[in-house]
């Protein structure tokens, strides 16, 4: 009974320690891209020109769906195989 239990604190233990590290790595690259983007400077945005003109618009238009499915049929034709 005892050993189960030390087996179980030891599987405890090495998923704690598991968890721990993936956390170290994925914050490290993490901290290693907020470092760069640190010292990247934005270029200044160009100010908008305002136009009065409207901007067009569009509209979508389905096309239209035959109504009835067509009755009549032509002959079959005939396939030949060489």
């Amino acid at each position: 009974m005892n050993l189960l239990s030390m087996q179980s604190r030891g599987a405890l233990y090495a998923l704690l320690i598991l968890f721990l590290c993936i956390v170290a790595v994925y914050g490290f690259k993490l901290a290693i891209i907020g470092w760069r983007t640190m010292h990247k400077k934005l270029p200044p945005e160009k100010p908008r020109k305002k136009t009065n003109t409207p901007e067009p618009v569009y509209y979508i238009v389905e096309r239209k769906k035959k109504s009835r499915a067509k009755t009549e049929y032509s002959e079959p034709k005939r396939i030949k195989f060489h």
